[in-house]
């Protein structure tokens, strides 16, 4: 049995992108299960505007670094799925969750490697293991990477090269499951004025000015120019799009 709408799974989308990403899928008329961390309020506040779209959301509370509870989202997840639409399977499995991190290799310690580790591959990795296959044929998982993967910033040799073992696991979810129709794009965003890594891109204007000089369109990236283009991968638009790294960065440092 299937949904009437089409369902999407976007792990942090109670804020920043992950939410733009949410109410941009709403505007396509697909339904919307997301996560949060900590922020309750701020979550069902995301689920009105979603239901004030005339779409059907859930909000469910998921912590990357707790591995061990991985089992458990897993089984809510699906309860939902079963109890609000009455269905097993969805469409869109969206990995947008992280945070940002700026240190140097001298200074990262084991504790913080193994932080972002579970929240940018462990977790991912294996969370894509345990829902792919209730994502229905023809869907499609996106895996949001970053732009620092293509080009080198002080700080982030930790955050990016983790998001680069998710552009690779995308090639090969890409292969293993194209027998059914599943796509699997990475989606690498370039500096974009959200509240990610202290809202550096968004609030401090000297920082911004030196972004925007680094790209052609003289800019930073808002919230919509990502939202927007993961809706249009979850369309049938885009449906010989696959195993690719799209980077949505204005052109940055070219």
């Amino acid at each position: 049995m299937k949904a009437k709408n089409k369902i999407a799974l976007v792990t942090g989308g109670s804020r920043g992108l992950g939410k733009n990403m949410a109410l941009a899928l709403a505007d396509t008329g697909v339904d919307v299960i997301f996560t949060y961390y900590n922020e309750v309020e701020e979550a069902q506040s995301v689920v009105a505007e979603l239901v004030e779209k005339g779409q059907s959301s859930k909000t469910l509370q998921l912590d990357l670094v707790q591995f061990d509870l991985l089992d458990n989202f897993v089984q809510k997840f699906k309860t939902i799925l079963k109890e609000e639409w009455g269905v097993e399977t969805f469409d869109f499995l969206i990995h947008n969750g992280g945070i940002g991190a700026n240190i140097s290799i001298e200074d990262c310690t084991e504790e913080k490697f193994d932080q972002l580790m579970y929240i940018h591959y462990k977790s991912v990795y294996f969370l894509t293991q345990k829902l792919i296959p209730a994502v229905n044929d023809g869907g499609c998982v996106i895996f949001i990477t970053s732009a620092t993967t293509r080009y080198c910033i002080p700080g982030y040799s930790l955050y990016s090269s983790l998001k680069s073992a998710l552009e690779t696991l995308t090639k090969h979810v890409a292969q293993e499951y194209g027998h059914r129709g599943i796509r699997s794009v990475a989606v690498a965003p370039g500096a974009i004025a959200t509240d990610f890594n202290n809202a550096q891109a968004r609030d401090n204007k000297e920082v911004q000015q030196k972004l925007a000089n680094m790209i052609p369109l003289g800019r930073v990236g808002q919230p919509d120019d990502i939202g927007q283009v993961v809706a249009f991968l979850c369309s049938d638009a885009a449906q010989w799009i696959n195993g690719e790294r799209i980077e949505i960065s204005g052109g940055q440092s070219l």
